[in-house]
């Protein structure tokens, strides 16, 4: 459901743990599928049952992404810098949101 404004972003809707967000990007698929990752880390990370607070997950699930991303031995440095940025770019968006709405 991605929607295009004049050149810029697209707006994207996903769910990410169970949780309904409004992103935008260049690419609408991209971001769907960056949405999907984090969503399937965040729960990977919550069936250890070690925490149940959401911000927890996400911040461990961020580590493991990070740590998976620095793992990958990425040949071109800045190709590796731009995914971090991203994923970091969608990072704040969730923890904004969720201070935004308390949840």
């Amino acid at each position: 459901m991605a929607q295009q404004i004049g050149k810029g972003p697209e707006y994207v809707t996903v769910e990410i743990y169970d949780q309904t967000y409004h992103l935008s990007g260049q690419d609408a698929a991209h971001v769907r599928d960056l949405a999907a990752r984090v969503d399937a880390k965040m729960r990977a990370v919550a069936a250890q049952g070690r925490t149940v607070d959401s911000l927890r997950v996400a911040v461990l699930a961020a580590l493991n992404l990070a740590d998976e991303l620095s793992q990958a031995g990425i040949a071109d440095p800045q190709l590796g810098h731009a995914r971090a940025a991203s994923l970091r770019g969608l990072l704040d968006e969730v923890l904004d949101e969720k201070l935004k709405t308390g949840s």
